[in-house]
């Protein structure tokens, strides 16, 4: 093999790697794919094979640099996930070099763009979701340089990261051809990256929030969820609460705590958790205060027979399933509830559960409280205050989807409540990209986030994506401030992934051509 070949590949995988939040030169990402283009270039004639052996190494080497840290909770996980996407990556590579072969290079270079957001979109919505790795997701660290996300969403970063590599990668052919053209098209993709970079600061200097607010209270337990979190009652629990929050700086607040604050396991029963004890006492302390909480907690729901369960249901013994639910709750005039429904794969649903239990059994991994699968909603649920203010409950992981959140915009959300565990993955770079994630989300949608973290990093971020206070990592603590509130619809709030929508049309045609044409039809 070419050693050539195999150091661009390698250059590839540490360019992509090496440009990632929260720790990169986001840059970076505008020449990372250039190596392997001339890898799939110089052999495509050649051999297919070694096009995706080599594309493997760069996947291989930009997942590891990029996705180590879920190594602290679960080594198989992190192997299984690397190794998964490297892999579907290097297809995703070889199809467009066989596209190219046949229907040259222009077409080909035009199906690879589509085919690289189509996967992106794939992703985002089949049951081994890893969503981390969306190219957009690279600039959540230079927030500055993408307001228009409010425009594109985070397939507007995509593209433009596709298009400005493929426009370097033609130049570094010319130049390696000796054209002189070479020089032209370098220009060329340094302008496609300054113009939007332009707009960019230009919305944001001159973008102004709304002036209304709400007076929010954001607590941070930091409780180990290894050895802690789950060994406590919800009334040892709620003792605690109280002691936290009996000073008047709670009063008159929306206090937000973490994902499953309220910990025990399996948690209340779904349909009578307002009249439980527990929840009178807690909203009987709240009422003096005159504060509301959104709060994570645990809820479960019995079946006593197979017709009436549902498709989430867990087997426990004969005529018995349960549904588990990692959910909120707000205490307010109605009764308000949300489950999560973007699960952590592995850790909260077994993917593709028909097919897989019968073949794994219950291979979950325990994270402490039940390994049992859990359930989830259809609808995005959006919380009303006392007040008559909306917030969107949105639970750890559904913060990585903008298309998902999009619904609780659609439905009246005034502001997003970010509440989280991140505590599983350690102090790993895990944690803070997956707050530097949020900021993305405060773009796209142009709203304030109150982000509520178990173990850090709790914080605001403002409707520009500026983080403006924090809770560091391991430190327990609040933060008392006001979140600003917005009812205004962006173009992405009201047209969602439309870019992806494009590319597949586009995507579908070149396939059906490249069919049509090798039939010779």
């Amino acid at each position: 093999m070419n050693k050539n070949l195999l150091f661009s590949s390698i250059v590839s995988g540490l360019l992509l790697g090496l440009s990632w939040p929260t720790y990169g030169f986001v840059f970076l990402i505008f020449i990372g794919f250039v190596p392997l283009l001339h890898v799939e270039y110089e052999l495509r004639k050649k051999s297919t094979f070694k096009i995706f052996y080599l594309s493997f190494i760069a996947f291989l080497i930009w997942n590891l640099i990029t996705s180590w840290w879920l190594i602290n909770s679960t080594i198989f996980g992190m192997v299984f996930a690397v190794l998964l996407y490297s892999i579907l990556m290097s297809s995703v590579f070889v199809s467009f070099s066989m596209i190219s072969k046949k229907l040259g290079n222009k077409l080909g270079l035009i199906f690879l763009v589509c085919l690289w957001i189509v996967f992106e979109k794939f992703n985002l919505n089949w049951e081994f979701s890893w969503p981390l790795l969306l190219l957009g997701n690279s600039f959540s660290e230079s927030h500055i340089l993408i307001q228009w996300y409010e425009y594109t969403g985070t397939f507007g970063g995509t593209l433009w990261v596709l298009i400005v590599n493929i426009i370097f990668f033609k130049a570094f052919q010319s130049y390696l051809q000796l054209n002189q053209n070479y020089l032209k098209l370098f220009s060329f993709g340094l302008l496609s990256v300054a113009f939007p970079i332009i707009l960019s600061l230009f919305i944001y200097n001159n973008y102004d929030e709304n002036e209304e607010f709400v007076n929010v209270s954001i607590i941070q337990p930091n409780i180990d969820p290894y050895n802690e979190k789950y060994g406590r009652t919800n009334l040892e629990i709620l003792d605690e609460f109280k002691k936290t929050t009996s000073n008047n700086s709670f009063d008159n607040k929306l206090i937000i705590t973490p994902e499953t604050y309220f910990s025990e396991s399996p948690g209340y029963p779904l349909d009578t958790f307002f009249n439980t004890p527990f929840y009178r006492e807690l909203n009987s302390y709240l009422n003096n205060k005159n504060s509301e909480i959104l709060s994570g907690i645990q809820y479960y729901k019995v079946y006593n027979s197979s017709l009436n369960k549902t498709i989430t249901s867990n087997y426990v013994r004969d005529s018995l399933w349960v549904d588990i639910y990692n959910s909120s709750f707000m205490n307010s005039n109605k009764k308000q509830v949300y489950h999560k429904s973007k699960l952590v794969v592995g850790v909260e649903n077994l993917p593709y559960k028909s097919f897989l239990k019968p073949l794994l059994g219950n291979a979950l991994l325990d994270f402490g409280g039940t390994v049992m699968s859990r359930a989830t909603q259809n609808k995005r649920t959006v919380y009303e205050t006392k007040n008559k203010i909306k917030v969107a409950p949105i639970i750890c992981y559904e913060s990585m989807y903008g298309e998902f959140i999009s619904e609780y915009i659609r439905n009246g959300a005034q502001f997003l409540a970010i509440i989280t565990n991140d505590g599983w993955w350690g102090n790993s770079i895990g944690h803070k990209q997956l707050l530097s994630i949020s900021r993305l989300r405060a773009i796209e949608l142009r709203r304030s986030i109150a982000r509520s973290a178990n173990t850090g990093i709790s914080a605001i971020i403002n409707e520009k994506g500026d983080i403006l206070k924090t809770i560091p990592y391991e430190k327990k603590g609040f933060i008392n401030d006001k979140i600003f509130l917005s009812s205004k619809i962006t173009f992405y709030s009201q047209y969602g992934d439309y870019i992806f929508r494009i590319s597949l049309f586009i995507f579908l045609i070149i396939f059906l051509f490249y069919f049509a044409k090798k039939n010779n039809f």
